[in-house]
């Protein structure tokens, strides 16, 4: 990034522009609020909270075009393997592609595949919300267990939380990652076997984490249901490999395909979403994919000046690259949203957490940020006040729906109140000026001279404000979408592969060897073996003898 000749102009602009304060640039323009602000479906942004001019974003803007955005646009949409380090394409667009544009892999239009397994998934979806589909004992299925781990997870199970009240009235969904032995227990109490179903969620169908859970929910339906056979019943799969779907005993016909173009992080749209359908019914899986549909097609046709995601990545490569701001907060002010903080954490994080470009060679510059976050009023009372007067320049996104429930609506009032209020707080701050005006009065001026200092904060901390009208499949889908293009832009900037993640082999690879080593350690295991994790192999191997 840093051979691009608008970088260099970008480091002046910083330079000349870090002093203002966004007091001062509201002030000067009264419509700031305007200018700064896009609309796109049902998702609406203020960004005019953000230590930005118009010259910040012109140059941001050239910035990306000087580095190839539009080409990359075209070729991953065109389906090109951009997925380099892979040698694969990135269609998880194709998933949503409503609109049934001819998209190529290998010269094959994929849209069919895709079709099918949609209509596959919708006929599935169907017989087990109607009760068709019975369990061994004829009873109709009334849980569903995901077993999964990563995007087969985290996806499905942001969703459904999301949009728990479009479910149906007659199914629980369960989500299953942790290999913590003691949660699956826990979950199989409260379970009965006559009337789950477990949805197996692995591409390859060998991942350790799902494995294991999928073999402890086997072992444990068939010490109720005794026969084999039963299996049948209550398994399906989501996965391409189907000589092992059938060696589990899970029938062919319900094991639902899909790619290798599509990443974990990304595959909530495929037949990973299929929890997703069950759950919410097809009609609104339906829309889901609509609503990821029309912020691809703003982001694919719309100038860069206008463009949600484009904006929202630049914002983000300011702060990153030129503040030295390392984190990104998300802070949704919905309980339905609790678990999108961890998702976007997962699919940010995974992303753009390289050191090296797509050339291999090590970067000098910061990439992907930390991205953390909670619902709104929580986060107030907790990290907060570091973001308020700490030391980092930490932008945050704010998210809200604007639409009141129909019960309890004044809790809403209060809701948004607080997140208008800390937007406001995190840009305005409060002078000692202000301080003194406050306290006067209230303290002796030796007290007051004392607390000074700390309740004065600086203020100028940026923040994004999204609006969705209400919280539906549509505008999630659409949201969803919007921070996807958001990070594969930002990937694009900093020159790296956005879609692979080496990053999370290390560790599996050492924790099978150590795992084959906690009964009797080889000498070539010791030897090639740091000395603390022996020690703590052996503290282990010790307490549990």
């Amino acid at each position: 990034m840093k051979h691009l000749k608008t970088y260099k102009k970008l480091l002046e602009h910083y330079e000349q522009s870090k002093n203002l304060h966004m007091r001062d640039l509201f002030k000067e323009d009264s419509k700031r609020a305007q200018r700064f602000f896009l609309e796109v479906g049902g998702i609406k942004l203020d960004y005019s909270k953000n230590r930005i001019t118009n010259k910040t974003m012109e140059l941001l803007i050239t910035l990306a075009r000087e580095a190839g955005l539009n080409e990359k646009i075209k070729e991953m949409f065109s389906g090109k393997k951009i997925n380099t380090t892979e040698d694969r394409a990135v269609l998880h667009i194709a998933l949503r592609n409503r609109i049934n544009t001819p998209i190529f892999v290998d010269g094959k239009n994929i849209m069919d595949d895709v079709n099918n397994v949609l209509s596959k998934m919708a006929n599935f979806t169907d017989e087990i919300r109607s009760g068709k589909w019975l369990g061994y004992t004829n009873q109709v299925i009334t849980d569903i267990v995901n077993i999964g781990i990563g995007g087969s997870d985290l996806g499905p199970l942001m969703v459904c939380e999301a949009l728990k009240k479009f479910s149906h009235p007659r199914i629980k969904m369960h989500f299953v990652s942790n290999i913590d032995a003691r949660g699956i227990e826990e979950l199989f109490a409260n379970l009965n076997p006559q009337s789950t179903l477990f949805i197996i969620s692995s591409k390859t169908f060998s991942t350790q984490e799902t494995m294991t859970n999928a073999l402890a929910a086997k072992e444990w339906f068939l010490s109720h249901a005794e026969k084999k056979e039963y299996i049948k019943k209550h398994f399906v799969a989501v996965s391409t490999n189907k000589e092992a779907v059938k060696e589990f005993g899970i029938d062919e016909s319900n094991c639902f395909e899909f790619w290798n173009w599509v990443g974990g992080r990304y595959s909530l749209w495929s037949a990973i979403g299929l929890s997703i359908m069950i759950y919410l019914g097809k009609e609104n899986f339906i829309q889901l994919l609509e609503g990821a549909c029309l912020m691809d097609s703003h982001f694919i046709s719309t100038p860069f000046e206008n463009n949600m995601p484009v904006i929202l990545a630049l914002l983000g490569i300011w702060y990153i690259n030129f503040y030295g701001g390392g984190a990104h907060i998300i802070a949704p002010y919905d309980e339905y949203l609790r678990n999108f903080p961890r998702f976007i954490q997962q699919l940010d994080m995974e992303s753009n957490g390289k050191q090296v470009d797509k050339n291999g060679n090590k970067i000098d510059y910061e990439s992907g940020p930390v991205v953390f976050g909670e619902t709104g009023i929580n986060a107030q009372h907790a990290f907060f006040q570091l973001l308020h007067q700490g030391t980092h320049t930490s932008p945050i996104d704010f998210i809200v729906s604007l639409k009141k429930p129909k019960r309890y609506f004044k809790s809403h009032d209060i809701l948004i109140s607080n997140l208008f209020a800390q937007a406001q707080a995190f840009m305005r701050g409060i002078t000692k000026d202000e301080v003194l005006k406050e306290l006067k009065g209230k303290l002796k001026e030796e007290d007051l001279q004392k607390v000074l200092p700390h309740k004065e904060f600086s203020g100028n901390r940026p923040s994004n404000i999204i609006l969705l009208e209400e919280l539906n499949p549509r505008n999630l889908g659409s949201l969803i979408s919007l921070y996807e293009h958001k990070i594969f832009i930002q990937g694009v900037i900093w020159n790296i592969n956005s879609f692979d993640q080496f990053g999370v082999e290390l560790g599996k690879v050492l924790a099978k060897d150590i795992l084959a080593s906690l009964d009797e350690m080889s000498e070539e295991f010791i030897q090639k073996t740091d000395s603390s994790t022996l020690n703590l192999m052996q503290i282990y191997k010790k307490y549990n003898s």
